[in-house]
């Protein structure tokens, strides 16, 4: 068999370790900004990428729990659902382009979020030097649910919330992550959302920002471009125009509905992008279309 090729060492100048010196010098402000502040991110199932991917975003909560945020992790999993429900023959009717959650499909929905893709970011945590901890809203009562729909099955909408419980969790530096399921006053299990949940339960904590992670780098405006910062009265205007379209508009709409139950500011941004996280709280330029009322 051939020799393997060695390894090449990434070379670390001096410069490089100046430069880096200089972000953080440059970060300091807004270091100081969000020490104490809650920060609720939503990972969607598209977002989480690859290993690479995932290993690089826990860093990235991992160090923001170091310099003092309060982060809560809030994920989806579409395509694991998707791929699990195929994986098991269970096959999905579709009312209005929203899938009938009947009760086989809420157990595999429940099994693939917070089973699978739950542990695989809490586990990913952990290894970053975090400690992150596993839960649905069921746990201790996190986000009650009511049936949002008698067409659509075991899909819920979030009613009732136990935000002491997630900041006893902060308190013991844990970091919650949560996945989308919540138990009915009726003892039913239910689907929701995972922007939904994420906005309800941003706006259950009062937290500072709603990071809405996804495979799009923000809102557009009529010529392509990202708008980088963007008022909610400037959202509805161009969701009338059709300017905000199709798959932008849910996200804009949990936005303005955080926003409206005292979030100070939801964040679209792309979740593929490298430290999205890290370059939209730490740096000036931001990263994705910043949501919030005029100042």
């Amino acid at each position: 068999m051939p020799e393997e090729e060695p390894m090449k060492k990434q070379t670390v100048t001096a410069e490089d370790w100046i430069a880096a010196a200089r972000t953080l010098n440059a970060a300091l402000p807004n270091l100081q900004r969000y020490d104490g502040a809650t920060v609720v991110i939503k990972l969607g199932g598209h977002a989480m990428g690859s290993d690479e991917a995932m290993e690089s975003f826990a860093r990235d909560v991992v160090l923001m729990q170091q310099v003092g945020v309060n982060p809560v992790i809030v994920h989806g999993g579409g395509p694991q659902i998707n791929q699990m429900l195929e994986r098991l023959t269970i096959k999905s009717d579709f009312v209005g382009g929203k899938r009938v959650t009947d009760l086989a499909t809420v157990e595999v929905v429940e099994m693939v979020l917070s089973g699978l893709v739950n542990k695989r970011i809490v586990q990913a945590i952990n290894a970053a030097g975090g400690k992150g901890v596993g839960l649905s809203g069921k746990d201790a009562n996190l986000m009650v649910c009511e049936q949002a729909d008698p067409a659509l099955g075991f899909v819920g909408k979030p009613v009732g919330f136990n935000p002491d419980f997630l900041r006893s969790l902060h308190a013991a530096e844990i970091i919650p992550v949560i996945a989308p399921i919540g138990g009915g006053s009726d003892g039913a299990t239910y689907n929701v959302n995972g922007d939904t949940a994420a906005g309800a339960i941003a706006a259950s904590l009062k937290a500072d920002r709603l990071l809405l992670l996804t495979d799009v780098s923000g809102v557009k405006d009529n010529t392509g471009e990202i708008v980088s910062e963007i008022t909610p009265e400037q959202i509805r205007q161009m969701t009338d125009d059709g300017v905000i379209a199709g798959g932008m508009i849910p996200k804009t709409e949990t936005a303005l509905a955080a926003i409206d139950d005292g979030v100070r500011a939801v964040v679209i941004l792309d979740g593929r992008a490298p430290n999205a996280c890290l370059l939209e709280l730490y740096t000036e330029h931001g990263a994705g279309s910043l949501i919030r009322p005029p100042r």
